[in-house]
C-alpha cells in the first residue's frame, strides 16, 4: 500500500480544514494506504529554525550558520529529535498533502516553519541536485488550502491576482526545488462566507479527487503553469 503523510495547520478540528484532514484520512485508508499526519498546533510544533536544531558541538562556534549548520548536523545524524522524526514520515511518503488556511497570501507560519526546519539541505536538496533532480524526486505533493477570498477575487485580472501567482513560491520554490512532483492544487473558496450546503459540496468534491487522485498527472512544473 502507498503511504500518504498530511501536513496539517488548523487550530480547530471543527473546522473545514480539519474535515478535510479527516476526508483524506478516510478516503485515502479505504484504498489501503497508510496514512499518517502531523497535526502541526497539537503537536506544539516549533516554526523557529534556531541552534537547539542542532545536537552537540557545531560545525563552526564563531558564526552560526543555520543552512551550513543543519547540513553538517543531518549528515552526522545530529539533529534535533523532532526534525528526524519529521524527516523520517517525509522519507516513508509516497505523497505529501499539506492541508492549511491561506495566511496573508501564504501558508500558516507554523507550516512554513515546518518547512524551514524539516527540508534541510543534504536532506530536501544539495547543489546542483534541486528541482527535477531534488532528493525527494520520485515523491508528489498536494497543497490543499482555503481562503478568505472568493474564486473572482483569485481569478486573472482579479484584485488579489491569479492564484497560481502565490503559488509560485510554495509549490515552485519549495516542493519542486526539492525534487517532488505537484499534483494541481485544491482549493475551497471562501467557505465562511457559503451556505452549510456549500461547504458540504466542498467535503464531496475533495473525496471524489481522492478516489481517482494517484491517476492524476503532476502539473507541468515551469513558470509557464503559474504565469501564461
Amino acid at each position: 500500500g502507498r503511504k500518504v503523510l498530511i501536513v496539517y495547520a488548523h487550530q480547530e478540528p471543527k473546522s473545514l480544514n480539519g474535515s478535510l484532514k479527516r476526508v483524506a484520512v478516510e478516503e485515502l485508508s479505504k484504498q489501503g494506504c497508510s496514512v499518517t499526519v502531523s497535526d502541526l498546533y497539537a503537536m506544539q510544533f516549533e516554526p523557529r529554525a534556531t541552534r537547539s536544531d542542532i545536537v552537540g558541538c557545531l560545525h563552526n562556534s564563531e558564526e552560526f550558520s543555520y543552512g551550513v549548520e543543519t547540513w553538517e548536523a543531518y549528515k552526522r545524524g545530529c539533529l534535533s529529535n523532532d526534525l528526524i522524526e519529521e524527516q523520517k514520515k517525509v522519507q516513508e511518503a509516497d505523497l505529501l498533502i499539506f492541508q492549511f488556511p491561506l495566511y496573508w497570501s501564504s501558508m500558516p507560519a507554523i507550516m512554513k516553519g515546518w518547512m524551514d526546519r524539516v527540508l534541510v539541505q543534504g536532506f530536501a536538496h544539495e547543489f546542483p541536485n534541486c528541482y527535477d533532480s531534488g532528493l525527494l524526486k520520485n515523491k508528489l505533493a498536494l497543497f490543499s488550502f482555503t481562503t478568505g477570498g472568493s474564486k473572482e477575487m483569485y481569478a486573472k485580472g482579479g484584485i488579489s491576482g491569479d492564484i497560481r501567482y502565490l503559488l509560485w513560491p510554495i509549490q515552485h520554490g519549495i516542493m519542486h526545488f526539492c525534487g517532488v512532483k505537484v499534483l494541481a492544487p485544491h482549493i475551497c473558496f471562501a467557505p465562511e462566507y457559503v451556505s452549510e450546503e456549500k461547504r458540504k459540496e466542498m467535503l464531496i468534491a475533495w473525496a471524489q479527487r481522492l478516489k481517482t487522485l494517484w491517476k492524476e498527472e503532476p502539473i507541468n512544473c515551469s513558470p509557464e503553469w503559474y504565469f501564461k
